[in-house]
C-alpha cells in the first residue's frame, strides 16, 4: 500500500530522454471494493498492475523497472490501447476480461502537482490532532478512504454521497516511474470530469493464494500547484551530499528517491519541510538527529534503504505518514509519534515488538514479510499496543476474532510487551505477565520480600475502584507500609499523568475518566526504607450504571438529649448526576421501630423522647436524573438523657400586697422528677428567710410589704425510674419476658433563683360601681361605688359610650366628654343607641392612682320621637325673588326629612305642589306665579324612618310682578341704503303690552329729526338717508299700561350708496354659423366704470367653454349646435363692482356644406394615402369618396368622364396602393355631406405621378416543423413581381456560432446528427422581376434539436418482496430501432424514486421515501403490510427527462423473526441487576421467550433458573461462579418463532465489599451469625417481629448447627445439626432477600431469617465456602481466596 500512499512528482515538463519514454503510468483502482491499492509482492504488481499510457507521437515503448516505496519491483508493460486527446496521453486501468464505462477524470500532464493543499492541511491538521481518533473524510484528514467506483445503469459514476475518485498522475523520471495520487473529489451522479476528455477503467488485482481486500488509503490533499520557491523535485539526478543542492527554509515539498544519499547533514535548514522522500537512497546509520527542526513534516519516506534502526528518529508532532519499508530494521523502536496514522513497515528484518513507540493515532499497520509474522496473535498483539484508533493491519480490515482475543489479555501486556515479554495464548498470559513482572520487580523489592498480588479492580464512573497489592515478607522483620499514588492514561496503558491527592487504596473514576486506562503504583516501606514502587495497571473505565449505592453511611454527633446527629453517607454516583437523597430517622426501642414525624432531613436533633433508644438513619440515594439506589441504614447506640438544668427562671404577677404570684422555669435533661421549689423572704441584714417550700405559687402578705422576695427552682430528673425487661427461664426451654421497674434517687442538678422588686403596698380598689339614672337621651345620670383601701380621695370619673354590653375589657370604647372628674353627666344625642359607660378610678388621700372599674348602663341609650321646634321661610313674595326656608330639628338622628313647596290660589285651597322644588330647601318664584299663595311644608323624619308631625309655613301675601323693564335694548343691520334696520329688545315685568318706538336721524353736525312713520321694531334705509345716522328709542309697557323707563340706542352710520347693477342685459346678430353676435347692458349704480364682459360656449350637458371676444362675437364651427352666453358685470367709476348678470343665445345652426380643396400626394405601392381636404358646412357626416385607377392622366375630370375611362378601386378617404395599382394614375371623387345628409357639390382630385412599386423585402420568414426530422422554410415576397429568390439553411450551436449548411439551398430540409444540439435557421433573399435584389432576411432559430425522447415501457422488481430483502427495479425499453439507439447513444443516467403507501386497500397513496433513490431498496420493517412504489424516468445527454413510470409491488410480508446483536448487560457482581438487549428484526415483535440459565465455566451443561423469563435478571449468591446465559426465541406477533440466540455472561463474581468479609471469616475457621427463626410457620402470616425468635448459626470447616438460645428458665438447645456432606445445601428465597433455608439431610432443615440481603448473603457464602470440598466448583477459587 505504500506505493499508493507515496506524493506523486511534481517536475516541470522536460523532453524524454532516450533511455525512457517520454510519458510514465502507473494504475489506480477505483472501481471495486476489494481492491488493493498496494504493498504487494513483487509478482502480483508484475501481474496485476501493469498498465501504460502511449503517447501520440512514439510507437510502443520499452518497459521499464521501476521501485515503489515499498521496494517492490513493479514493470511497466505497453497497453496497446491510446486516446488521442488535446494531443495528450491518457491513462487508462484494465479490469481484465471484465470491462465497464469509462469514467471521465481530468488529464494529468507528466509535472503533477499536490503541494497546494498541503498550506491548509497543515493549518487545519494543528487543530483536529488531539480529537481525531480516526481517519474522517475530511480535509484536514491525511489518510482517506475512498469507496471504489462503481457503473450506474446508465453508465456513469454513482451519488456523490458514496463514491469517490481517485486521479492518477504520471512522472517524468529516469530511475522511477509514477506514483499514484490521492487527491481526491467528491462528485454527483453528473461529474466535473465528464468535460475534460480522459476515461479510467477499472482494474481487478490478480487473484493469488496471499491475495487481501483492501480500499484505497488517500494522503493528505496537498497542494496541487506549488511553485518552485516551495518545491524541489531531485529524484534519479545521482545526488551524493545535500550539499549539492540548494536547500532554503520555504522548501515544503522535497523530493530525493533514488539518489546515493548516506547522510543527512545539510538538512536542518528544511524547517518547512511538509513532505520528505528520501527512499531509494543508501542511508545505513540511524542519523536522524538532524531532522528535529522538521517540526511540521507531514510525510516522511524512507524505504529501500538500508536502515537498521529508528531510535534516533524525533518525535515529529505532525507527522502523519511514514513509510519505513525495505530496510534492516529488527524493532519499531523509535519516538512517540502522536499524530502519525500510516505506519509502512513491510520488508524489513523485525522479530519483536520490544520497544513499540506510543502511537495514539495509529490507524493502519503494515508489517508483511517481517518474522515478526510468525508470531500467534500478532494482530491481537498490535490492538493491544496501538489501541482503538487501529482500523487496517496488514492492509486489512481486523480480523473480529483477532479483536476478541485481545480483550483477553489482561490490562498491563501492552506494557509487558513493549518491556520485552514473550506473547502468548491468551489462556497463560495473566500468569505469565505477572511472571514476568515479578521478575523485573524482584531486585527492587527488600530482600526475602515476594509481591503476593498486584491488580486493580474494574474501574467503573463515579465508584470507588480498589487497588490490591500484598506482600508476603519471609523475614518477618517489621511490618511493610504501603504508599499508593494513582496514575490518569490514555486508551491504552501508556502516558500516565500522575493525578493529583489520590494516595489512597481506592480512587473514584470521574465522568472525563471513562475510556481511560488507570495505573497505581505501590511503594513498600520497610523500617522507615522506601522501596522502589511497583504497579498495576486496570482496563478502560467504563461509564457507569447510572445507579448510584451508598458506599458507607455514618452518624456524627454526640448522643445526649439536645444534641445535633447528622448522617454522613459516603456515595458511588456510577455515572448519574448528584442528586438530594431520601433520607429518614427512626427510634428503636426494645419493642420495635417507629417512625419519627419530621424527621426527613440529614440532621436530627435529640428530644427526650430519644432517651434510652437507639436511632436508625436510613438513606436512599437518588440522582437528578430521579434513579433511586439501594437503601442503607446504620444504628447509633443508646441516647443518654443530659445533665438536669433549668433555664429562664422568673416570677410570674405583680409583686403587691395581696397578689398570688408564680415561679417558672425551663427544664431539661430527661423526664422531670421531684424537683424543689422554695420562696426566700429578704431582712433587713441582707440575709433570705424562708417562708414556702414544695410550691410554685406564693401569696403575697402585710409582712412582705417593702421587702424582696426570691425563688429558687432546684431539677430533679426521673432517671432512677426506668423499665428494664428481663429474660426469666421456664419449664420446657422456653423463655419469659418480666418487665421490672426499678426506683433510684433522681439526679440533682445546679438549682436557679429569680429575685422580685420590693414587695407594694396595695392601692386603693373599687367595689359595687353602678351607674344610676334613666339612659334617655338628654337625662341625667350618676355613678355610687364603695372605695376601699383607705380614705377615699378625689377620685376620677369618665364617660363613654360603647356598642356593646360586655364591660371594655376586649372592646373599643368612645369618651362622651372631656371632664374626667364629674360623678353626674347629661346624655347628649351621641350616645343615643349606645350603652353608656362609666370609668371609675380610685384615688388614695396621698396621691395614689388604684386600679381603675368599669360600669356599663343596662340598656341603651333611647331617643325622643322626631318633631320641629320652630319653622319658617325668608325672602320678598315678588316675582324673580329667592325664598328659603329653615327649621328646627329634634328626636334623635335626623334622616332624609322631606320638603315641599305649593302654589295656592286663594288662601284657603289646599294648593298644588311644585314639584321642580321637591326636595329643596329654596324656591325661585316665576313669572307664572304671580298673583298667587306660596307655602312650604316639612315632615321631620329620623334616621331610622319613623316620621314626626308635619310643620307647614303659607306667605300672607300674593306674589306681585315686577316694573317694566328693557333688559337690552340693540340696532341691528347694515348702514347701506336699501338695508333693513331691526331693532331687538328683552323685556321683563310681567306681560308686555304695546311697546313704543322711535326712529331718529342724525346728521354730522348733531341735528336729529325724526322720522315720520317710522314707529314700528324695523326700517328700511332709503336714498334721501345717505350721509345720516340712524337710531332708535324704545319706552317698555306692562300689559296693564304700566309704562317704563326710556331707552335709547346709539346712533350708527354714515349711511352709505348702494352697490352698482345692471338692470337689463340682451344679445343681438345672425344665431347661424359665420355671423356676428354684439350685446346690450343698462347699468345703474353711480358712475359707469369699466364694465367687464365674458363670452361662454354652453353645451347642452351643461359645461362650458371660455371664448376670447370684446363687444362682438365671431360663431365658428366649434359653436354650432351649441348656445353663447354672455356675463356682464357692472362696474362702478371707483372700481367697485356690482353682481354680474347673464343672458344665453338660441342654439347656432350649421352653414351649407361645401368642400373648399382636395389634394392627392405622391403614391407607392402598399403605402397609405392620406389625401388633404378643407370641409365647410357644419360638422361633416358620412362622406361618399370614390378611387379610380386610370391609364393616363386626365385633364378634365368631370364625374361621367371618369367613371367612363377609369375603373373603381376604392371608397374610402385613405387608400393603399396594392401591387395592381403600380404605373397607373388615382383619382379621388368626394361628395362633401353635413351630420344631417345634407350634401355639397363634388370634388374631384388625380395624383400627378402613376403609383410607384415598392423595394422588393421578404416578410414574416419563419420556419415550420413538418415532421421529426423535417423543416419548411416560409416567407411573404414584397417590392413588385417577384423574380428568382435565394434559399439557405443554417446551424447555430450553443455559443451562437453560426454556419451555412452547404447543399441546403431549397425551402426544405431534413435533419442530420450533425444537427443535434444545435438550432435551425432559414435564410430569404428576394429578388424583383427586373433584377432588383433586397436584403437577406433570416428566420428566428428554430427550437434546439433533438433526437426522439427516451422512453421506459414498464418496471418490474427483482427479489422477494418481504422484509430484510433487496429489490431492484429492472426496466424494459420499446423494441425499435430508433429507441434501441438513442439509448446506446444518447443515454445518461436513470433516476430512481422509492415510495411507501400509508395504508393497504383498493386506493392506495403513497408518500416519498426522501433518501431512498436508488435503483435497489432495502425492506424495512415500517413496509410490512404497506406496498412499495418506484418511480423511474430516464435523462439524455440533452438533459431531458422521459415521463415517470411506475410499478407497485404487492403488501411486503413480515420477515422470520431474527434477533442480533443480543449480549447482557450488567456489572459483574452477585448484587447486581442484569438485562439482555439485542436488536429484533422480522416483522412485529410479539411475546418472544427468554429463559435465564447458570453455566458453570469450561462445562457445557446449562442449569434452568425457574422463573426466571423476564428481560431483567437479578443475580444473587447462586449465581457466583457460573456465567448467566440467556437464550432468546424471537416470537412474531402473528406467533411465527425465530432461530433462538443466547448470550453469555462473565463468571459472576461476589460483590468486593461482602468479598472481604467472607474472606476475613473463612480465614478466622469459624463464625457465629445471630439469625431469627419464625415460630410461627403459617407462611400467609405477616412476619413482624413479635413472631420471630432469635438463634445461633455457628459453623467452621467441619460441621454446622442452629441453636436455640438458653435463658434464666432454660437451657440452649440445638435445632439442626449436621456436616456438610451431601446432601447439605443452602436453599435461598428469591421472593425474600432476608430467608433462607439450611437442609442437612432430608429430615432435618431449617428456615432462617436475617436483617438485610447483605447479611443473608454473607452467611450463605461462608458457609459455602466452609463446604468448598464437597462442591464442584471452589468457593475460594471464585473468590480468589488461597485454601
Amino acid at each position: 500500500m505504500e506505493a499508493a500512499l507515496e506524493l506523486p512528482k511534481a517536475a516541470k515538463p522536460v523532453k524524454p530522454r532516450a533511455s525512457a519514454p517520454a510519458g510514465r503510468s502507473v494504475s489506480g483502482t477505483t472501481s471495486s471494493l476489494k481492491k488493493r491499492a498496494d504493498g504487494v509482492t513483487s509478482a502480483e504488481s508484475n501481474a496485476s498492475r501493469s498498465s501504460s499510457m502511449k503517447p501520440t507521437s512514439t510507437a510502443n515503448a520499452g518497459s521499464v523497472q521501476r521501485r515503489s516505496s515499498t521496494g517492490t519491483a513493479v514493470k511497466q508493460q505497453e497497453n496497446g490501447r491510446s486516446a488521442a486527446v488535446a494531443n495528450k496521453a491518457s491513462p487508462s486501468l484494465s479490469d481484465g476480461p471484465k470491462k465497464s464505462k469509462p469514467v471521465s477524470v481530468p488529464a494529468v500532464s507528466s509535472r503533477p502537482s499536490l503541494e497546494k493543499r498541503t498550506s491548509l492541511l497543515s493549518e487545519r491538521t494543528k487543530v483536529d490532532s488531539v480529537k481525531k481518533p480516526a481517519v474522517k473524510a475530511s480535509p484536514t484528514s491525511t489518510l482517506k478512504k475512498v469507496p471504489s467506483l462503481t457503473e450506474s445503469s446508465n453508465g456513469t459514476s454513482a451519488s456523490a454521497s458514496s463514491r469517490r475518485m481517485a486521479s492518477n498522475a504520471s512522472l517524468n523520471s529516469p530511475r522511477s516511474s509514477s506514483v499514484t495520487s490521492s487527491a481526491t473529489k467528491k462528485f454527483g451522479s453528473q461529474t466535473s470530469s465528464v468535460d475534460k476528455g480522459s476515461s479510467v477503467s477499472s482494474r481487478r488485482k490478480s487473484s493469488t493464494a496471499t491475495s487481501r481486500d483492501s480500499r484505497f488509503m488517500m494522503l493528505p490533499q496537498v497542494d496541487l500547484k506549488a511553485s518552485d520557491e516551495l518545491r524541489l523535485d531531485s529524484r534519479g539526478h545521482r545526488v551524493r551530499s545535500l550539499k549539492q543542492l540548494r536547500l532554503t527554509p520555504k522548501l515544503e515539498f522535497v523530493y530525493l528517491r533514488d539518489n546515493l544519499l548516506s547522510s543527512l547533514e545539510g538538512i536542518e535548514i528544511l524547517n518547512g519541510v511538509k513532505v520528505l522522500d528520501l527512499s531509494f537512497n543508501d542511508f545505513k546509520l540511524p542519523e536522524f538527529e538532524p531532522l528535529e527542526n522538521c517540526k511540521v513534516l507531514q510525510q516522511l519516506y524512507l524505504a529501500g534503504n538500508q536502515i537498521t534502526s529508528l531510535a534516533s528518529l524525533p518525535e515529529f508532532p505532525n507527522l502523519e505518514f511514514l513509510s519505513v519499508a525495505q530496510n534492516r530494521l529488527k524493532s519499531l523502536c523509535m519516538a512517540s509519534q502522536p499524530r502519525l496514522q500510516v505506519l509502512a513497515a513491510s520488508r524489513n528484518k523485525i522479530s519483536t515488538l520490544r520497544g513499540f513507540p506510543h502511537l495514539p493515532s495509529l490507524e493502519n499497520l503494515r508489517v508483511e514479510e517481517n518474522p515478526l509474522l510468525e508470531m500467534p496473535h500478532l494482530e491481537a498483539a498490535s490492538i493491544l499496543l496501538v489501541g482503538p484508533t487501529l482500523k487496517k493491519f496488514n492492509d486489512q480490515d481486523l480480523n473480529p476474532s483477532e479483536a476478541e482475543i485481545a480483550q483477553q489479555y489482561p490490562a498491563h501486556t501492552a506494557i509487558c510487551i513493549r518491556g520485552g515479554w514473550e506473547f502468548s495464548s491468551p489462556e497463560v498470559a495473566a500468569d505469565s505477565t505477572f511472571s514476568f513482572l515479578l521478575e523485573q520487580w524482584k531486585n527492587k523489592l527488600p530482600q526475602d520480600c515476594i509481591v503476593k498480588t498486584a491488580y486493580v479492580d474494574q474501574p467503573f464512573e463515579e465508584d470507588p475502584c480498589h487497588c490490591h497489592f500484598s506482600f508476603t515478607n519471609l523475614s518477618s522483620e517489621g511490618n511493610i507500609v504501603l504508599k499508593y499514588q494513582w496514575f490518569l492514561g490514555g486508551k491504552t496503558p501508556a502516558n500516565f499523568v500522575p493525578i493529583p491527592e489520590e494516595l489512597s487504596e481506592v480512587y473514584w473514576p470521574k465522568r472525563e475518566d471513562v475510556g481511560r486506562c488507570l495505573k497505581v503504583e505501590c511503594t513498600p516501606l520497610l523500617n522507615d526504607a522506601e522501596f522502589p514502587p511497583i504497579f498495576a495497571v486496570s482496563l478502560p473505565v467504563c461509564p457507569g450504571t447510572g445507579c448510584p449505592k451508598v458506599i458507607n453511611l455514618t452518624v456524627s454527633g454526640e448522643l445526649v438529649e439536645g444534641n445535633v446527629l447528622k448522617g454522613v453517607p459516603e456515595i458511588a454516583w456510577c455515572g448519574g448526576t448528584p442528586g438530594k437523597g431520601v433520607a429518614s430517622w427512626l427510634r428503636r426501642t426494645w419493642n420495635g421501630n417507629a417512625e419519627i414525624d419530621g424527621a426527613e432531613g440529614m440532621e436530627y436533633q435529640l428530644t427526650i423522647d430519644d432517651i434510652d433508644s437507639s436511632l436508625v438513619f436510613m438513606y436512599t440515594p437518588v440522582t437528578e436524573e430521579g434513579v433511586k439506589g439501594e437503601p442503607q441504614c446504620t444504628m447509633t447506640d443508646f441516647v443518654k438523657a443530659g445533665t438536669p438544668s433549668v433555664s429562664n427562671v422568673h416570677i410570674i404577677g405583680d409583686i403587691v400586697e395581696d397578689i398570688t404570684i408564680k415561679g417558672n422555669g425551663k427544664y431539661f435533661g430527661g423526664k422531670e422528677g421531684l424537683s424543689k421549689f422554695q420562696w426566700f423572704r429578704e431582712k433587713e441584714n441582707g440575709e433570705f428567710l424562708l417562708v414556702l417550700s414544695n410550691s410554685t405559687e406564693y401569696t403575697v402578705t402585710k409582712e412582705d410589704v417593702g421587702s424582696c422576695l426570691k425563688f429558687v427552682y432546684t431539677p430533679v430528673n426521673l432517671e432512677g425510674l426506668f423499665n428494664c425487661p428481663l429474660l426469666v427461664p421456664c419449664v420446657h426451654g422456653h423463655f419469659v419476658i418480666v418487665r421490672h421497674i426499678i426506683v433510684l434517687t433522681g439526679q440533682e442538678g445546679e438549682a436557679a433563683c429569680a429575685t422580685t422588686e420590693a414587695v407594694k403596698k396595695a392601692p386603693p380598689k373599687v367595689f359595687d360601681l353602678k351607674i344610676v339614672g334613666e339612659a334617655r337621651e338628654g337625662s341625667k345620670v350618676s355613678v355610687t361605688a364603695t372605695v376601699t383601701g383607705g380614705t377615699e380621695g378625689s377620685s376620677r370619673v369618665q364617660w363613654f359610650k360603647s356598642s356593646s354590653s360586655e364591660l371594655p375589657y376586649n372592646h373599643e370604647i368612645e369618651a362622651l366628654c372631656t371632664s374626667k372628674i364629674s360623678k353626674t353627666f347629661r346624655v347628649p344625642l351621641g350616645a343615643v343607641g349606645y350603652y353608656i359607660v362609666a370609668k371609675f378610678t380610685p384615688v388614695a388621700p396621698d396621691g395614689e392612682i388604684g386600679a381603675p372599674a368599669y360600669a356599663i348602663s343596662n340598656n341603651v341609650v333611647e331617643t325622643l320621637p322626631p318633631s320641629l321646634n320652630f319653622l319658617a321661610v325668608t325672602g320678598e313674595f315678588s316675582e324673580d325673588q329667592m325664598l328659603t326656608a329653615s327649621y328646627g330639628y329634634i328626636g334623635g338622628y335626623e334622616g332624609k326629612s322631606l320638603y315641599s313647596w305649593y302654589l295656592h290660589e286663594t288662601e284657603d285651597d289646599e294648593g298644588s305642589p311644585l314639584t321642580e322644588a321637591s326636595g329643596l330647601l329654596q324656591y325661585h318664584i316665576k313669572k307664572e306665579d304671580i298673583g298667587k299663595f306660596v307655602s312650604f311644608k316639612c315632615i321631620p323624619i329620623r334616621n331610622d324612618g319613623i316620621a314626626g308631625e308635619p310643620g307647614v309655613f303659607r306667605g300672607k301675601d300674593r306674589v306681585t310682578p315686577g316694573s317694566p323693564t328693557l333688559l337690552s335694548l340693540e340696532l341691528n343691520g347694515d348702514a347701506i341704503e336699501g338695508a333693513t334696520m331691526v331693532a331687538n329688545r328683552r323685556y321683563w315685568g310681567g306681560e308686555e303690552g304695546n311697546t313704543l318706538f322711535c326712529w331718529v336721524l342724525t346728521s354730522s353736525d348733531g341735528t336729529q329729526k325724526e322720522i315720520e312713520g317710522a314707529t314700528s321694531s324695523s326700517y328700511s334705509l332709503k336714498c334721501d338717508d345717505i350721509g345720516f345716522y340712524v337710531a332708535v328709542s324704545c319706552v317698555p309697557v306692562r300689559s296693564d299700561g304700566v309704562h317704563g323707563s326710556l331707552v335709547l340706542t346709539e346712533a350708527i352710520g354714515p349711511i352709505n350708496p348702494g352697490p352698482p347693477s345692471c338692470r337689463s342685459l340682451e344679445l343681438a346678430g345672425s344665431m347661424l354659423e359665420g355671423g356676428r353676435l354684439t350685446y346690450h347692458a343698462e347699468y345703474t349704480g353711480g358712475v359707469k366704470g369699466n364694465c367687464i364682459q365674458e363670452w361662454f360656449r354652453l353645451y347642452e350637458g351643461g359645461s362650458k367653454d371660455k371664448l376670447i371676444a370684446n363687444e362682438c362675437l365671431e360663431l365658428t364651427l366649434a359653436d354650432v349646435d351649441c348656445r353663447i352666453g354672455v356675463t356682464f358685470t357692472p362696474v362702478r367709476e371707483d372700481g367697485l363692482q356690482g353682481s354680474p348678470k347673464s343672458v344665453s343665445s338660441d342654439i347656432i345652426l350649421p352653414g351649407e356644406p361645401k368642400g373648399t380643396s382636395l389634394v392627392l400626394p405622391e403614391c407607392f405601392e402598399d403605402n397609405e394615402i392620406s389625401p388633404v381636404k378643407t370641409y365647410f358646412g357644419g360638422h361633416e357626416g358620412t362622406v361618399k369618396y370614390t378611387w379610380f385607377r386610370a391609364t393616363e392622366k386626365l385633364e378634365n375630370l368631370e364625374s361621367d368622364l371618369v367613371a367612363s375611362s377609369s375603373e373603381v378601386v376604392g371608397e374610402t378617404l385613405v387608400y393603399k396602393p396594392s401591387l395592381d395599382d403600380v404605373g397607373f394614375y388615382l383619382i379621388l371623387s368626394w361628395v362633401p355631406t353635413r351630420c344631417d345628409g345634407k350634401t355639397g357639390d363634388t370634388l374631384m382630385a388625380i395624383t400627378d405621378n402613376p403609383v410607384m412599386a415598392a423595394f422588393p423585402s421578404a416578410l414574416d420568414v419563419s420556419l415550420k416543423q413538418t415532421s421529426s426530422d423535417l423543416y419548411n422554410g416560409v416567407g411573404i415576397y414584397y417590392g413588385g413581381y417577384e423574380g428568382s429568390s435565394l434559399h439557405k439553411w443554417y446551424r447555430e450551436s450553443s455559443d451562437g456560432t453560426r454556419i451555412c449548411i452547404d447543399g441546403a439551398d431549397s425551402s426544405t430540409y431534413e435533419v442530420t446528427d450533425a444537427d443535434y444540439s444545435c438550432c435551425l435557421l432559414f435564410g430569404y433573399t428576394p429578388i424583383r422581376s427586373d433584377g432588383v435584389i433586397g436584403e437577406e432576411k433570416i428566420s428566428g432559430p428554430s427550437d434546439i434539436i433533438f433526437p426522439e425522447q427516451l422512453q421506459i415501457e414498464t418496471l418490474s422488481f427483482k427479489g422477494n418482496q418481504v422484509e430484510r430483502e433487496t429489490l431492484t427495479v429492472v426496466e424494459q425499453i420499446p423494441s425499435n430501432e430508433t429507441q434501441e439507439h438513442i439509448w446506446r447513444n444518447y443515454k445518461k443516467e436513470i433516476k430512481y424514486q422509492w415510495f411507501a403507501s400509508n395504508e393497504s386497500g383498493a386506493d392506495l397513496s403513497f408518500e416519498p421515501l426522501a433518501t431512498e433513490c436508488s435503483r435497489s431498496y432495502r425492506v424495512q420493517f415500517e413496509d410490512i403490510g404497506r406496498c412499495l412504489k418506484c418511480e423511474c424516468f430516464v435523462i439524455d445527454v440533452f438533459g431531458r427527462s422521459s415521463e415517470s413510470v411506475s410499478a407497485v409491488t404487492s403488501p411486503i410480508l413480515p420477515g422470520i423473526p431474527k434477533i442480533e446483536k443480543l449480549e447482557i448487560e450488567g456489572r459483574g457482581f452477585h448484587t447486581n441487576l442484569y438485562a439482555v438487549r439485542g436488536t429484533y428484526s422480522g416483522g412485529r415483535e410479539g411475546k418472544s421467550k427468554i429463559q435465564w440459565l447458570r453455566s458453570m465455566v469450561g462445562s457445557p451443561d446449562l442449569i434452568s433458573i425457574p422463573g426466571e423469563n423476564g428481560r431483567m435478571y437479578e443475580a444473587n449468591v447462586d449465581d457466583v461462579g457460573y456465567r448467566l446465559v440467556a437464550i432468546y426465541t424471537p416470537v412474531r406477533e402473528d406467533g411465527v418463532e425465530g432461530r433462538p440466540v443466547s448470550a453469555s455472561t462473565e463468571p459472576i463474581a461476589v460483590e468486593p465489599e461482602i468479598y472481604k468479609e467472607v474472606k476475613q471469616k473463612l480465614d478466622d475457621g469459624s463464625v457465629k451469625f445471630e439469625v431469627l427463626c419464625d415460630k410461627d410457620r403459617t407462611p400467609k402470616k405477616a412476619q413482624v417481629m413479635g413472631h420471630l425468635e432469635r438463634r445461633i448459626l455457628e459453623a467452621n470447616r467441619k460441621r454446622i448447627k442452629v441453636v436455640k438460645p438458653g435463658s434464666k428458665t432454660s437451657f440452649p438447645t440445638t435445632e439442626a445439626r449436621g456436616t456438610y456432606t451431601p446432601p447439605f445445601h443452602v436453599e435461598l428465597y428469591r421472593n425474600d432477600q432476608h430467608r433462607f433455608k439450611i437442609v442437612v439431610d432430608g429430615d432435618n432443615e431449617v428456615d432462617l431469617m436475617v436483617q438485610t440481603r447483605h447479611m443473608r448473603d454473607l452467611v450463605i457464602l461462608v458457609i459455602r465456602g466452609f463446604a468448598q470440598k464437597f462442591n464442584s466448583t471452589s468457593l475460594n477459587s471464585l473468590l480468589r481466596i488461597e485454601a
